[in-house]
């Protein structure tokens, strides 16, 4: 046969068969992860010493395989891998959902092109038929708000109640671009803290300049601010703004800058010797790199009325003038991070800035970009909380600590972009458009694609029923003569009305899983050839 002729090159139909190997491999290994009561994967270290790794999210088990000792099964697990790595990352949440979408999507398509079926026009009706399934899903998407309801999403999302109940409170607080620092509790317990203004993780420059040395913390009123990332070194520099601020009438003195010399720190505490009349703080400009620090002095210049004095354009402290500090109503600090209450920069070019960051955010495909401006965005509205992770082992800590982050962050997607009805009900919903869909053609490809994604968006509703240990095929044909909005609660093993029970999965990730899943498994359909590259040579310096 001319594929065992030529080395490295596999054709058809080995080269489907080899691809479906590895998808079905992959997508088995994470489908039980997939709904409210998930099974978990044990993976093994690569140390003898440590514990196997035990993983309930698609996504992170999908990156944990690096390759398949089959090379023609490997190609089409990366497949999948890419994909719900890539979910993973952009979305949070969808990931098992869009696997198990691969995975069906892919099997059928395959038995339609091995039955004589043009994989091309399969693959443009698989697509066309999704576009029709997200315009669904967008038509069924609502809104989402309110304490009760934002932790009932939580704990669907991460099925810890303790933790659910606190982030539903949190997000109820401080909204969709809150400030929400997770950290490392020193308690078995959760605890959350609420901050108020906005604050920054950069620390005071001396310890001796907090006052309250039980809290370590100095508060200060009445604060002209010096925003900066000036290195301070002679205080013959310093000393005409510590002057100045005390020549206007304040009360205190913020200093920005990234570093101070010795010199300069005792002449700061010599002046702040009588706080009850004159206090200085000197805080690190916060940000890690050159971008970050300008960031963050934009936004503080904005919010406090002040200046940025930049070592990249010249500027000394010699040039500075009365005007060009900025003011607040209150500002402290202690050894991690410093705050402003009631700064008093211009509203509207304040609501301007946040107007325009609100544009980049919305427009920015790069999860990091808009990682950072959503912390820009949750600084200035100034809303800010804290909340501890407890625990009773490191392990336990960890994994806390991380699937609060996640919670936190499809919590943010769910009040920017909405829900959709949870458990598998709003792929089931489709159902109706698609079948229209069918009836209005006589093509016989699209009429394979359709019936092709109209049992695709059965599987997982299916797979959750499964996981859950009950027996999927009754409960899909109960529900789909079930009045609009039932599904199957599988905590309880019942049908429910899952607005009333609380049961939603986020518009965004959905929409997301039936397109990268559809689209990725058409396009796999599509391929007919597998070249392999030649294994390179073992060598002593790489075996």
């Amino acid at each position: 046969m001319p594929d065992q002729q030529i080395p490295g090159v596999v054709f058809q139909p080995n080269s489907h068969r080899g691809l479906q190997r590895g998808i079905n491999q992959l997508v088995n290994v994470v489908r039980p992860t997939l709904g409210p009561r998930p099974r978990t994967v044990a993976i093994e270290s690569t140390s003898r010493h440590k514990t196997p790794e035990l993983l309930d999210s698609a996504g992170v088990i999908a990156r944990r395989i690096v390759q398949l000792h089959e090379r023609d099964a490997d190609m089409g697990a990366m497949m999948v891998r890419h994909l719900l790595w890539k979910l993973h990352e952009e979305v949070g949440d969808g990931t098992a959902t869009a696997a198990v979408l691969f995975q069906t999507v892919y099997n059928r398509g395959f038995s339609y092109i091995a039955a004589g079926g043009n994989a091309m026009r399969l693959r443009r009706y698989l697509e066309q038929g999704t576009r029709e399934i997200v315009a669904e899903l967008e038509r069924m998407t609502v809104s989402i708000d309110g304490k009760q309801r934002l932790a009932l999403l939580a704990e669907s999302l991460c099925f810890d109640q303790p933790l659910a109940m606190l982030l539903g409170e949190i997000f109820d607080l401080v909204g969709e671009y809150g400030h929400v620092e997770i950290r490392t509790g020193h308690r078995r317990e959760l605890e959350r803290q609420y901050v108020e203004g906005s604050y920054w993780g950069s620390k005071v420059l001396s310890p001796h300049m907090l006052t309250d040395h039980i809290k370590l913390r100095a508060d200060l009123t009445d604060a002209a601010i010096l925003i900066s990332d000036l290195e301070l070194e002679d205080p013959r520099e310093v000393f005409p703004m510590v002057h100045m601020a005390m020549e206007a009438g304040h009360k205190a003195l913020v200093i920005l800058a990234t570093k101070l010399s010795e010199t300069v720190v005792a002449l700061l505490l010599a002046a702040s010797r009588d706080p009850e009349k004159f206090q200085v703080l000197a805080v690190q400009t916060p940000g890690a790199g050159a971008s970050e620090q300008m960031a963050a002095m934009e936004d503080l210049s904005i919010m406090t009325g002040g200046r940025p004095v930049l070592k990249v354009t010249g500027d000394t402290l010699r040039k500075v003038t009365a005007e060009d500090l900025g003011h607040a109503r209150r500002v402290w600090g202690d050894r991690f991070s410093f705050g402003i209450v009631g700064g008093k920069g211009d509203p509207r070019r304040l609501r301007a800035h946040i107007a325009n960051l609100r544009t980049g955010f919305a427009t920015s495909d790069d999860r990091s970009a808009r990682n950072r401006l959503q912390q820009r965005l949750g600084r200035l509205l100034g809303g800010s909380a804290v909340l501890w992770i407890g625990g009773t082992s490191e392990p336990e800590l960890k994994a806390r600590e991380e699937l609060a982050k996640r919670t936190s962050d499809m919590l943010r997607t769910a009040l920017r972009e909405g829900v959709v009805p949870g458990g598998g009900v709003a792929l089931l919903a489709c159902r109706p458009k698609l079948r229209q869909c069918l009836e209005a053609t006589a093509d016989a490809d699209e009429q394979a694609a359709y019936r092709i994604l109209l049992r695709a968006l059965e599987e997982p509703l299916r797979t959750i029923v499964s996981n859950a240990g009950f027996d999927a095929s009754p409960v899909v044909a109960r529900l789909i003569q079930a009045e609009n909005g039932s599904g199957f609660d599988a905590r309880q093993g019942q049908v429910v009305n899952m607005a009333e029970a609380g049961i939603f999965d986020l518009a965004a990730a959905q929409k997301a899983a039936i397109q990268g899943a559809v689209t990725s498994a058409a396009l796999a359909l599509t391929v007919d050839i597998l070249i392999h590259k030649k294994k390179p040579q073992a060598t002593p310096g790489r075996p």
